[in-house]
């Protein structure tokens, strides 16, 4: 049995817009293993990032509700100087964009550094000096003494997420949330980045959440995957279930929109519509159910629930069972 490191409880992260406030992430619940890949997959404004600052305690804003277990913590309820202890030291954070993550006016050494300096304060600046360079070319940096004297933007987008990765792990997390990380790189970099995070995975036995909408980085990289619409987790399975049966239709969906050079089409699939806005997600019944509008009504559930269908595989809401692509246009608008 692998050790559970992290797991979520009924999770609410709600933001406030006007007078009221609206959950991004609505009961959602989760957990991540040692030495495990989690994929959490899906749409922009399905609240990916949104879940991925929870779990890091980075809302400043927001109502956090339920719990989030990080082992002896309550990260949603805990205190500041407690959460500062695990932040960067037991937690660690890939953010999606380097460049703004980074801070333009310091030194990339100075700026790693500052994660050794709040949680090793023994370790001397010679000592701490050699940690970092060792830091930059452990992640793959040509010449890190020089780099350990630059700037953010004299470095290569790929170096600079180099450095972030090299950030996040100076003092060896436990757990490492990945916010996607190779959006912005061009597919050379994208894959060496990957096989980075996956050897020290390897290397630290950690756990790590990866936040993507890149399937095929998802078929890379995972050991399970968590499918995310509207705030919630429709479909949850080990990579290979996931890929060969897929049964919501969001994720088959989903899948349906890659394309496939072993498959002759004509056209992609189109998932119809598009995620709502926050303060317009319907809050009862199936969230996906305006985007299949050819679905009769009846084959929702009321009130939709993870189904586990075979062993580790869940699903939300009936309507996985009568879902099949239409044939036609007509079908697909819910025209009879």
């Amino acid at each position: 049995m692998s050790e559970k490191l992290l797991e979520i409880k009924n999770l609410k992260t709600s933001f406030r817009i006007k007078d009221d406030y609206y959950a991004a992430v609505d009961n959602l619940s989760l957990s991540v293993n040692k030495n495990e890949v989690l994929a959490v997959v899906g749409e922009s404004g399905c609240g990916k990032s949104a879940l991925a600052f929870s779990v890091m305690g980075l809302h400043t804003r927001a109502k956090i509700e339920g719990n989030i277990l990080f082992k002896d913590h309550d990260i949603a309820n805990i205190s500041s100087n407690d959460l500062n202890n695990l932040r960067g030291n037991e937690m660690g954070m890939i953010f999606q964009d380097p460049l703004t993550s980074l801070n333009p006016l310091m030194e990339i050494g100075d700026q790693i550094g500052e994660t050794l300096i709040l949680h090793n304060k023994d370790l001397s600046a010679e000592k701490r000096k050699e940690k970092i360079i060792g830091l930059l070319d452990k992640v793959g940096i040509p010449r890190p003494e020089r780099v350990y004297k630059q700037f953010p933007h004299e470095l290569s987008g790929g170096m600079r997420q180099r450095v972030m990765i090299a950030m996040a792990i100076a003092n060896e997390p436990e757990l490492l949330i990945a916010d996607e990380p190779t959006t912005a790189l061009d597919v050379t970099i994208q894959s060496q980045i990957l096989e980075l995070i996956n050897e020290l995975k390897e290397d630290m036995n950690a756990g790590i959440v990866l936040i993507t909408h890149d399937l095929g980085v998802v078929a890379e990289m995972a050991d399970r995957v968590a499918v995310m619409y509207a705030g919630q987790i429709v479909e949850i399975a080990d990579v290979h279930t996931l890929f060969e049966s897929p049964k919501h239709p969001y994720t088959r969906s989903l899948l349906n929109s890659v394309p496939n050079a072993d498959k002759a089409q004509d056209k992609l699939h189109v998932i119809q519509g598009i995620v709502p806005a926050l303060q317009n997600l319907p809050r009862e019944g199936c969230r996906f159910k305006a985007r299949i509008p050819w679905v009769d009504d009846s084959e929702h559930e009321e009130n939709p629930e993870l189904h586990e269908v075979t062993p580790g595989h869940f699903v939300r809401c009936t309507c996985y069972k009568h879902f099949d692509f239409p044939e036609s246009k007509e079908e697909q608008h819910g025209i009879s």
